[in-house]
């Protein structure tokens, strides 16, 4: 029955293993779905992918090798071993970019041209190290030479670069998933110790210390590497549930604010009128006690009288605007164009704040210049007031594919956790009483809506809040119109 195993020594099955395990590995993160992803994560898996594919065939094509070596001809063993060699030295140059990817995320910096010269000096010393030989290119002793260079070379410095990559990237998706960030670090610290048993020691070779083959410590290390990578994926899991559960309370808070939004104009609508009645009672009253030199404190209570008609009268007319949503009239806008004119109308209360604008070269976008205004002064007016002894305010533009994304950041003393999810629900305030309506916020989320983009706030108490307002551009809004 187990015939079949009969020439196959353990060094075989080693190596069965080793080449299943990054196999596994290739096929894991191709079936992954990250199309939707927005994490940096995800462009570059494909390259560890491909790692993992042809690196387990380089180990199973070795194997085969040698299972049938005594039933090959010399030049099918030969083509074998050289083709077994390419596929080394490419998968070592797909994990080395791997982690020239993955390094270049955290950075935030291009390293293009550092990559494109660190490949051509690794390059450079593998050819130098198999002229030095003086093999001939067509003998088996070449391609064991070309074997063992590849892996002093692509191997060790792509495993190193992979190594750091993982482990300092693990800190960017920390706030999604602390058990995600785990594995990815201990994938790192796994490929540290692949980079000296697959790029340092070379095959069939024995350690002093540890005295089991070499073969065993690369599977093993194999094994663990593919087996955390397979955990981390869930991070892709983990975002998309996030987005789910973040487009539910966008669904609820559109419901919302349109069920309000219809009581808000009925209240409104039922005392405009009241109201302009008592403010025209109100000043005949004024004038006639006025002309007949009535005491001067019944004229100063009718002011104050006035005064708060006025200001229900305003609370009345942000109700009907509150309420009643438009999108006619859009043209084509600049966003900083909005911002600038925004700062000029806020700049007798921007006197004692830092503003600094980081405004990109963007496209336009379709919309109400006039409302934009509106959203970005309510924004800069809630940052003033987050810092009455002074701050400082961020503005930054940018163009995210066919969006565009406004980013506005303060230093101010910050939104408790317990009340961010409630700051666009209207009437919803944490001024003091008779300091503002609490319509800001929800006037804005609805203006945005309106211009079919977004509206995000994040906060931490004590340290500031960042509101991000992502737009669609022009070119966009009327793709997305034509086909609606």
């Amino acid at each position: 029955m187990f015939s079949l195993f009969d020439n196959i020594n353990p060094i075989h099955f080693l190596y069965l293993l080793y080449g299943a395990s990054f196999l596994f590995l290739g096929v894991s993160i191709a079936a992954k779905d990250m199309k939707e992803s927005k994490l940096k994560l995800g462009e570059s898996l494909w390259l560890l992918s491909s790692f993992g594919f042809l690196h387990g065939a380089h180990e199973w094509l070795d194997l085969g090798t040698w299972i049938e070596g005594k039933n090959l001809s010399y030049q099918q063993i030969f083509t074998a071993e050289a083709v077994s060699v390419c596929l080394l030295i490419l998968s070592f140059v797909f994990l080395m970019y791997f982690g020239f990817s993955l390094i270049n995320v955290i950075h935030e910096k291009s390293i293009q041209r550092y990559k494109t010269i660190i490949t051509a000096c690794l390059f450079l010393i593998w050819l130098l190290y198999l002229l030095h030989t003086g093999l001939p290119p067509i003998s088996m002793q070449f391609l064991k030479r070309a074997d063992i260079g590849a892996r002093y070379t692509f191997g060790f410095i792509g495993s190193l670069l992979t190594a750091y990559g993982l482990i300092a990237y693990s800190g960017d998706v920390r706030p999604l998933s602390l058990s995600v960030s785990r594995r990815l670090k201990y994938t790192g610290a796994t490929f540290l110790f692949y980079a000296f048993f697959s790029g340092v020691f070379s095959s069939h070779y024995t350690m002093p210390l540890v005295p089991v083959p070499i073969e065993l410590l690369r599977g093993g290390a194999a094994i663990l590497i593919t087996y955390f990578i397979c955990q981390a994926l869930n991070i892709f899991d983990i975002e998309t549930r996030r987005k789910i559960e973040q487009q539910a309370r966008l669904l609820v808070q559109a419901e919302k604010l349109s069920s309000l939004g219809r009581l808000a104009a009925g209240i409104a609508h039922e005392i405009n009128n009241p109201l302009t009645n008592a403010s025209l009672g109100v000043q005949t009253l004024k004038h006639k006690l006025g002309s007949e030199g009535t005491s001067n404190d019944a004229v100063v209570r009718l002011s104050a009288i006035e005064k708060n008609i006025d200001r229900a009268s305003l609370i009345a007319q942000e109700l009907l605007q509150f309420s009643r949503p438009k999108e006619s009239g859009f043209q084509p806008v600049n966003i900083n164009d909005a911002i600038r004119s925004s700062l000029d109308l806020m700049q007798y209360k921007l006197s004692n704040i830092d503003v600094a604008q980081r405004l990109a070269s963007i496209p336009d976008v379709m919309g109400d210049p006039v409302k934009l205004e509106q959203v970005f002064i309510n924004i800069l007016s809630n940052s003033v007031e987050a810092m009455p002894e002074g701050g400082k305010i961020s503005i930054a533009s940018l163009q995210n594919v066919d969006m565009i994304e406004v980013r506005i950041t303060d230093t101010g003393c910050g939104i408790s956790k317990e009340n961010q999810p409630r700051v666009f629900e209207p009437f919803f305030t944490t001024k003091d009483i008779g300091s503002g309506t609490g319509l800001g916020l929800s006037m804005s989320y609805g203006i945005i809506s309106q211009h079919h983009g977004f509206i995000e706030l994040t906060s931490k108490p004590g340290e500031g809040t960042a509101v991000t307002i992502k737009i669609p551009a022009k070119e966009r809004y009327e793709k997305d119109t034509y086909r609606g």
